[in-house]
């Protein structure tokens, strides 16, 4: 049995952090395990422009304990509107801190109302972004109310992501959050421009998780969790050594009093112990070996950034995850909460040499 295992210090390609006294209150669990994250930029008001980018960039630099300043790195992202403009394009490549601009389908998700109604209104902006080489990442899901909740993601493939692609072939374009074999399946068909993040979540659950014992709130997400053979396609993409997946936690932090009521927020936390899950989703299929290249290669391989050049160490370790985390004077509920788990990551991250 292996007791402990070293990689290369991994990213997480998909995360969201808020803002404020919630972002001060959640950012240290991902700067611990992670090097960089691409920051979602689905505030309120949403992060349009390169201007925002770089302030809301300033704010989570201004946030880090003095510990990990040195450690981690925000990589920031635009909002897509049906009205961002070409020029934005520009100016967000030559920042040097935006690294894409994300697709969220207007009313998709939490804080998506200002998304994009009509793809075709995006496309002088797209082809700018296929002529800088900024990459687009995308929420897949229609919001077509009369396709079924289940098969969103599918609809989405042939409806909008096809079409796409034909129409913009060097457009890089990572497929956030595949919850479906149906998503796996086209990504691996796809070009070598086309890529996609794995949640540990979805790597771990099912959609039988949201109904035993009633309705739990704290396992609802978008793009909501699926059958057993959606999750079964997913961990065998995550471990096939397949460069075009990748890790993306889509750690969605919101507080227990917005998760358990009448019309409960979409999104898991699993930054608390993000690495650990995936190390445990890993191990159930005995491909602990293939983690490193899924969490620490294969993502900054795409957006074509350097990999990383320190360590991060996993032991086997039992540990009982919180019932709760403080979150800006409020609780806020892990996955996983009071539940043990079997590998606990070293905070500190090792240098190379």
């Amino acid at each position: 049995m292996v007791n402990s295992i070293t990689i290369i210090r991994p990213d997480d390609w998909h995360l969201h952090v808020r803002d404020g006294e919630q972002l001060r209150a959640v950012l240290p669990y991902t700067a611990k395990q992670f090097a960089r994250a691409i920051i979602m930029p689905n505030l309120k008001p949403p992060v349009v422009t390169t201007a925002m980018a770089l302030a809301y960039h300033a704010r989570i630099l201004a946030v880090l304990p003095a510990a990990l300043k040195s450690a981690f790195e925000p990589l920031m992202t635009l909002y897509l509107t049906d009205n961002t403009q070409p020029e934005e394009i520009f100016r967000a490549k030559t920042s040097g801190i935006v690294q894409g601009v994300k697709l969220y389908p207007a009313g998709a998700t939490t804080n998506s109302d200002a998304g994009v109604t009509d793809i075709a209104k995006c496309y002088a902006t797209l082809e700018a972004m296929e002529t800088h080489d900024l990459p687009l990442l995308v929420h897949g899901e229609v919001t077509d109310p009369a396709i079924d909740v289940f098969d969103k993601e599918k609809v989405f493939i042939d409806r909008v992501l096809v079409p796409l692609v034909q129409r913009f072939p060097h457009l890089r374009i990572v497929f956030e959050h595949v919850t479906t074999r149906d998503a796996v399946a086209f990504v691996k068909e796809a070009s070598s421009f086309i890529a996609a993040t794995i949640t540990a979540h979805h790597l771990l659950l099912n959609r039988n998780v949201l109904f035993q014992g009633g309705i739990r709130p704290h396992y609802f997400c978008l793009p909501i969790l699926k059958r057993e053979t959606h999750r079964q396609a997913l961990v065998e993409a995550a471990i096939s050594g397949n460069p075009k997946f990748f890790l993306g936690t889509d750690s969605a932090p919101h507080s227990q009093a917005n998760k358990e009521n009448a019309c409960g927020c979409a999104g898991i936390f699993t930054a608390h112990a993000a690495i650990e899950l995936y190390a445990t989703a890993f191990e159930q299929v005995g491909a602990l070996e293939k983690l490193e290249a899924f969490a620490s290669f294969h993502g900054a391989d795409f957006y074509q950034l350097p990999r990383n050049n320190s360590y991060i160490t996993l032991n086997r370790e039992k540990w009982t995850v919180p019932e709760q985390y403080e979150f800006s004077g409020e609780k806020l509920i892990p996955l996983y909460a009071n539940t043990e788990l079997n590998w606990k990551a070293v905070d500190a991250p090792v240098k190379m040499h």
